[in-house]
């Protein structure tokens, strides 16, 4: 990350618009500081989500996100972007689907949110840390459903946790997958995910465009991959 913050500095700036940042499972506000520091240097205004460990969806932790938002959005006077790391994505989802007003674009970092419910390495500790099942057909069917909003999935097929084909969206105006090589546990801190989140997050209002592998970025990015593919 040291070594690549010279090219990474020579991203666009940011526009001072909100980010509200979620850690993944298991973990807090401290994993993501790398990634927040990387965001208010561009010029975003970013926040940590404030609730401790990331033990999963208990009783009260989503309505409290949902009116850190609203707080958010009220406080800037301008749409909220949701990244969230692993678990994390998903409150970011889930935030962006209950408050499309109010959320200006989604981005998630190895998170599983399709295909089978375990398929990952990590779905006995959700279950351990959270008290729910991680088969919920229902839930599952919820979480499933694309957010209203420019949506973006990074994904690793070296995450080592979660199944890369379980963080893919399906192809839509709206909605796109960027391919890193990263492990699930650094992905917060690689230089090419910091890249596509920064990228993203610099997409004007009403002129989101997908991330698009051309020039340099060919070198270090793959062409989208495709749900179905094996």
């Amino acid at each position: 990350m040291l070594a690549a913050m010279p090219w990474l500095r020579r991203l666009p700036r940011g526009d001072g618009h909100p980010v509200l940042v979620f850690p993944g499972l298991g973990a807090n506000d401290f994993t993501t500081v790398p990634l927040r520091r990387f965001l208010d240097q561009l010029g975003y205004t970013t926040h940590p989500w404030g609730q401790g460990f990331n033990f999963g969806p208990r009783q009260g932790v989503l309505k409290r996100c949902n009116d850190f938002v609203r707080s958010l959005f009220d406080k800037h006077a301008q749409p909220v972007s949701l990244v969230g790391w692993s678990l994390g994505g998903l409150y970011a989802r889930e935030l962006a689907k209950e408050l499309p007003e109010h959320a200006r674009c989604v981005v998630t970092l190895g998170t599983p949110f399709t295909g089978h419910p375990r398929g990952t390495n990590a779905w006995r500790l959700f279950e351990l840390l959270s008290g729910q099942s991680a088969h919920d057909p229902a839930l599952m069917a919820q979480i499933r459903k694309p957010p209203p909003v420019p949506t973006t999935s990074i994904y690793s097929r070296t995450d080592g946790i979660v199944s890369w084909r379980c963080s893919l969206n399906e192809p839509g105006p709206l909605a796109e997958n960027i391919e890193v090589v990263a492990s699930h546990v650094g992905m917060g801190m690689n230089p090419l995910a910091l890249y596509a989140v920064a990228d993203r997050l610099a997409q004007p209002p009403g002129d989101w465009k997908p991330f698009e592998a051309h020039g340099v970025r060919r070198w270090f990015f793959r062409q989208p991959t495709e749900p179905a593919a094996g």
